[in-house]
């Protein structure tokens, strides 16, 4: 009988850093430390200067590993404040959960665009839409968009249970809308947690074949898509990607789309999967010694989904029951796949 549980450990993931990795974490590592003497006493002038030496320290690192795509590393100046205001209402401790929901959206919104449409191309698709005005005849528009087919249309919406369930039905509603065939993507869900009872030096990801729902078949030669909110150490990823190569199956392009990721995140994931390009909108410098990112938001899984109580924990039907009406009918047909995909596996 087959493992119910796998699991992947910080020192397997670490043998993945170079010797110039490690150096520049340490770097980073430095600079933040000496930036947290600001905090305390809170001296504005300094956290500035120290933050845009980070900010120009961490470009300096991106700019060696071309599957890093930072959004305000990657993109026009003019678009890098869009950028800053999402994230600083999603790092704010006095932002709730609908402003959450509605900036997370945002976040997701401009990444698709940084992964599939920022390159300039020639070829373009049309949007035809029927419009509510009927005199003196039925009236129509055309819309131009990118024709993105060729990027999208093998892709699978892959889930970290719990919170990467919205990001992860936000992308595949982009690709839809994106698609000239109203394309919605297969969704294969996988539980995957980290042991939070040990430190980032001994950490441990334990992914739950249990209370996972995939098809192996369907995952097989696609682009799988990712989409967790927070990068911050890489293990869930890596563990869920080794544990499919394990079974034979072999994606022809991984893309991980990530609110914020911490450095050590993103280069582990880099070096441990070679065909995996990291997509982040805001690069942070450090860990904390529970793994958590350095200033970070706190648990987006949380701040999106609310938190469970540990004793009943929701299933991933309450978890979307949960969600309410607005966001249930905007991704319904997202929904409806993810039914299918749950209920094809019990």
């Amino acid at each position: 009988m087959q493992d119910e549980k796998i699991i992947l450990k910080a020192e397997d993931l670490d043998g993945y850093l170079t010797n110039e990795d490690m150096e520049d974490l340490h770097s980073l590592e430095n600079m933040y430390s000496s930036t947290m003497k600001s905090f305390d006493p809170k001296d504005e002038e300094q956290i500035i200067k120290h933050f845009d030496e980070m900010g120009h320290k961490m470009q300096e690192i991106c700019a060696k590993h071309e599957r890093i795509k930072v959004y305000s590393f990657d993109t026009e100046e003019g678009a890098h404040a869009e950028a800053s205001r999402v994230i600083s209402k999603l790092r704010d401790v006095k932002t709730d959960h609908a402003e959450f929901m509605y900036y997370s959206q945002r976040a997701y919104e401009m990444l698709f665009r940084l992964a599939y449409t920022d390159e300039h191309s020639d070829k373009k698709g049309h949007i035809i839409v029927k419009t509510p005005v009927n005199n003196p005849v039925q009236n129509y528009a055309v819309h131009k968009i990118p024709n993105v087919d060729d990027k999208i249309l093998d892709s699978v919406m892959c889930v970290m249970l719990r919170g990467a369930l919205l990001p992860s039905m936000i992308m595949s509603k982009e690709i839809q809308e994106y698609s000239s065939t109203d394309y919605i993507t297969p969704f294969a869900l996988f539980k995957i947690s980290r042991d939070d009872t040990r430190h980032e030096n001994d950490m441990q990801y334990i992914l739950n074949l249990k209370n996972s729902f995939f098809n192996l078949e369907e995952l097989d030669g696609k682009d799988w898509v990712f989409a967790d909110p927070m990068n911050a150490t890489g293990g869930s990823l890596v563990t869920v990607v080794k544990y499919l190569e394990a079974q034979g199956i072999k994606p022809k392009s991984i893309k991980f789309f990530n609110v914020i990721s911490a450095l050590k995140g993103s280069l582990r994931v880099t070096r441990a999967l070679p065909n995996c390009t990291c997509y982040t909108l805001w690069m942070d410098p450090v860990l904390n010694e529970k793994a958590y990112i350095m200033p970070g938001l706190g648990d987006a899984g949380d701040r999106l989904n609310g938190c469970d109580n540990h004793e009943h924990p929701r299933n991933i039907i309450q978890l979307i029951a949960d969600y309410g009406h607005n966001i249930t009918g905007l991704y319904r047909s997202q929904l409806h796949k993810i039914e299918q995909t749950v209920l094809g596996c019990l």
